[in-house]
């Protein structure tokens, strides 16, 4: 793996974003990846910045809350499909989704939360702020549509501490 700039792959991972990347996190030993296909990138306190939403209801939060990092592995060239549905429907509460998908992690010298093997893309990421969502502050017509339950978001951001290409 090669390190590489985060302003030459943004464009790259906006784009793939909307299909789905992993979004993993570790706490107290136990690491877990979920589907992510909502979030921003961009520059934010002088810092590159990507912003991850995680569902509170989402097992992934329980680690997250957790945590001082987390990453975002990208498959930008439609690998790994299944994996993404199954982490995707799947809770981490349910299926240890990392063993159960045979998902291969590597460690990186920046943070204990691993990345996921076999993507195009890693964003090494340190927890500067959250956010939890209000539903009184949200568009009611976004209400409507994508928090049918009032099943709210925490918005993780952090700062892009590296990037990693696999070769």
């Amino acid at each position: 793996m090669e390190k590489v700039d985060f302003n030459q792959v943004l464009n790259d991972y906006n784009e793939v974003l909307p299909k789905g990347v992993f979004l993993t996190t570790k706490s107290d030993g136990e690491v877990n990846t979920m589907t992510m296909g909502w979030g921003t990138a961009g520059f934010i306190w002088n810092q590159n910045i990507l912003m991850a939403p995680v569902r509170k209801s989402r097992h992934t939060h329980q680690l997250i809350e957790n945590s001082d990092y987390f990453t975002v592995s990208v498959p930008l060239n439609g690998q790994l499909k299944k994996e993404l549905q199954f982490c995707g429907t799947k809770s981490g509460r349910d299926y240890n989704k990392i063993k159960e998908l045979d998902l291969e992690l590597a460690e990186v010298e920046e943070s204990k939360v691993p990345i996921i093997k076999g993507n195009d893309l890693h964003f090494i990421c340190k927890i500067k702020y959250q956010q939890d969502m209000l539903k009184e502050n949200l568009d009611q017509d976004i209400l409507e549509t994508k928090y049918p339950d009032k099943d709210m978001h925490t918005f993780y951001y952090g700062e892009v501490v590296a990037v990693y290409k696999e070769e």
